[in-house]
């Protein structure tokens, strides 16, 4: 697809970047922390800056890490547990990325967001200027849903929505989601024949019913289909791909052909 080529020869330009990676991407088998995973990540991330990009982190990992590091039991179901076991989490997940970037050379800065930050114009306003202050100084900004103090009201439910949202305000050039998928399949990805969607010029209706019906679950391909419209109707591109891709954040931006990328819709339609 021409439009495909072009889209990826163009993000080579790119200045601002929001990535945002799942938990299952941070953590090992067991469901803990890997801390080999998130030095890999980190390590892409200040190559990234010491080119002069300016990289927005979006993180999953906190539930995780919280529920590794405590020897409590509790379920999905129970909220005050899970916010408790974030807020324990958060600690460990961001010790992890502050260690592993100082010894790259990087300063790491913590944003917890919930929608009333992007409901309200004035917090809003204010998020991106400390978004755009600590970018100018070289800091690498980490955002995750607040959990501790979200409810149902002000939750995101995922980062993959969270992460679109804030490209679109930051008026992003691209955003990449990394997950344990290597984009959007024409079916399910662990059956014979179906193969990866390498370019999706618009959401179509057939598009939704596919991800619909192949792709369901809690922060799966659903939710990224949803960050693909808010990112591509702000006219910003997004890939999915794969995070155990060698090298893959600076792969995609150098514009390879690596997992799935959505068309930005043209701002002056």
């Amino acid at each position: 697809m021409p439009e495909e080529r072009q889209c990826r020869k163009a993000i080579r330009s790119a200045r601002v970047i929001v990535a945002k990676i799942g938990a299952s991407s941070l953590s090992n088998p067991s469901s803990s922390l890997d801390l080999e995973k998130v030095r890999a990540l980190s390590e892409e991330v200040a190559r990234l800056r010491k080119r002069g990009i300016g990289i927005i982190l979006v993180s999953s990992g906190a539930i995780r890490a919280g529920r590794a590091t405590m020897t409590m039991k509790v379920k999905n179901s129970e909220i005050a547990g899970l916010q408790a076991l974030a807020a324990v989490g958060q600690v460990v997940l961001m010790e992890a990325y502050r260690g592993i970037m100082a010894e790259l050379g990087f300063t790491v800065a913590q944003i917890l967001l919930t929608w009333d930050d992007f409901r309200n114009k004035r917090r809003l306003r204010n998020l991106m200027n400390t978004i755009n202050g600590l970018i100018s100084l070289g800091v690498i900004p980490i955002i995750n849903e607040n959990d501790t103090i979200a409810v149902d009201e002000i939750k995101f439910g995922d980062n993959d929505t969270l992460s679109a949202l804030v490209a679109k305000y930051m008026q992003a050039d691209l955003l990449i989601i990394l997950s344990d998928i290597g984009g959007l399949y024409s079916g399910d990805p662990s059956e014979e024949g179906s193969r990866l969607m390498t370019g999706v010029k618009s959401i179509t209706p057939e598009i939704e019913r596919l991800v619909s019906q192949r792709h369901g679950g809690f922060g799966g391909m659903a939710t990224k289909l949803k960050a693909a419209k808010i990112a591509t109707e702000a006219g910003i591109p997004m890939v999915i791909a794969n995070s155990a891709t060698e090298n893959v954040v600076g792969r995609i931006i150098n514009g390879e052909n690596i997992g799935t990328i959505f068309l930005p819709r043209d701002q002056n339609e």
